[in-house]
């Protein structure tokens, strides 16, 4: 049965902060993955060198997927807490966890300095920001769509990918700016550690914004054992990640691995490419707002059907289109895969949350999101490479995105809209 449960009552002059808050520790959570992925190259001959360069850059990426191993843990364990205590202390909580690592990473002896040693430590710090990360996402979209006015869910709560595509972004800016800045040798031996030292600066914003923010979670319907709730919506929870198959794999794919690949396989510059790369963002950027705020007009399900199936059918396409060294043309398809992935990731955080009640609400979210990143969003740039070498071919991975799409394209027909309709109780 479902039932009205208000949006919490804040000023309209307080949006503005109630949104910041939903936004900040996005940014940190996602520059810090942008940053390793954009500095996987790197990573892979000071961590995990080797004679095959391939079995490096694998290696490599592979230590960034362990990260997203421990999402789901996170999501239960932030869940929990969302659920159980508030949505404000699970959200305080991730932002400073995220800190403490990322920090650490910074200051790290290479694999040239203690041996296996460091290759071991690296990935044990990304299981513990993967921790983290499994519940901050989540946590923001439901804290912003319980803050929304009904009319505006899928606006206020896109403005948490907003935070997380900015947080992208900042890392691809940083990593442009310290790649033009310094040669290979000093990348190499000091350069790499800037970006991660420079978080602990975001991670101190970000808590200073969420130390005010109202709390969202009425008493009386905070659940005494999410997860027991959790086991009953089980074939939602599933839902979710088939949901998140599309963005899972494609994000990754073209704004992760997408840097590696054109440096890599289109012979590009590193700087060129995390430039061009810069310049997609701030396209998927502005466009996750309009997409969001389509569905709250149309409805959820045609903006997410008309991106799914954009993706599928031009997602060879544009990468074919970015496999020419022409800045130009790598640039439009990138754009192109920006503005298609927008429409369908837009428009899902308010439709995730428009699924379940207060009760279980973060933690059925957290679950079902951070199973699918576990399991292909982490995996996304070690499995493009093994496609391409598999194959022989540069563009292969673009199928991995088409038959993700497929998936998701198939959940979200059979998916209720709750655009215009109260949230569950």
């Amino acid at each position: 049965m479902e039932s009205t449960t208000a949006a919490v009552t804040i000023p309209p002059v307080s949006r503005t902060s109630t949104i910041l808050a939903g936004i900040a520790g996005n940014v940190l959570e996602w520059y810090d993955f942008a940053v390793y992925g954009f500095f996987a190259p790197v990573f892979a001959e000071l961590f995990f060198p080797s004679k095959d360069p391939t079995v490096s850059l694998i290696a490599s990426f592979g230590a960034f997927a362990a990260g997203f191993l421990m999402r789901p843990v996170g999501g239960a364990f932030f869940g929990y807490i969302g659920d159980h205590i508030g949505r404000k202390r699970a959200l305080n909580l991730s932002v400073m966890m995220m800190a403490v690592p990322t920090f650490l990473i910074g200051l790290m002896p290479t694999y040239g300095q203690v041996g296996v040693a460091a290759s071991v430590a690296l990935v044990l710090l990304r299981m513990a920001q993967g921790l983290s990360v499994g519940g901050e996402y989540t946590s923001s979209i439901v804290y912003l769509v319980e803050s929304a006015p009904k009319s505006k869910r899928g606006l206020f709560s896109s403005a948490s990918l907003v935070g997380a595509t900015g947080g992208i972004l900042l890392g691809s800016f940083v990593g442009s700016i310290i790649s033009g800045m310094l040669d290979e040798s000093q990348l190499h031996t000091w350069g790499w550690r800037l970006p991660f030292l420079f978080g602990v600066l975001v991670a101190g914003v970000g808590f200073l914004i969420r130390r005010h923010m109202p709390e969202t979670l009425k008493e009386e319907e905070k659940a005494d054992n999410p997860l027991k709730h959790l086991w009953e919506d089980r074939k939602e929870v599933l839902r979710v990640s088939a949901l998140n198959l599309l963005t899972a794999i494609a994000f990754y794919a073209i704004f992760i691995f997408a840097a590696t690949w054109l440096v890599n396989y289109v012979k590009e510059p590193r700087t060129v490419a995390l430039q061009l790369n810069t310049m997609s963002m701030i396209v998927l950027m502005i466009a996750v707002p309009f997409f969001a705020w389509l569905s709250d007009r149309v409805g959820r399900k045609p903006v997410l059907i008309g991106g799914a199936v954009g993706m599928v059918v031009f997602a060879y396409p544009l990468v074919w289109l970015m496999h020419h060294h022409n800045d130009a043309m790598i640039l439009g398809g990138q754009m192109g895969m920006a503005i298609l992935l927008a429409a369908y990731a837009g428009t899902i955080p308010a439709t995730l949350t428009e699924m379940f009640s207060s009760k279980v609400r973060v933690t059925a979210v957290s679950v079902g999101y951070n199973l699918t990143y576990a399991i292909f969003g982490g995996t996304t740039p070690m499995v493009a490479v093994w496609l391409i070498e598999k194959e022989h071919n540069d563009m292969a991975f673009a199928w991995y995105i088409v038959v993700a799409a497929a998936v998701s394209l198939v959940a979200a027909i059979w998916i209720r809209d709750g655009a215009h309709k109260p949230l569950p109780n």
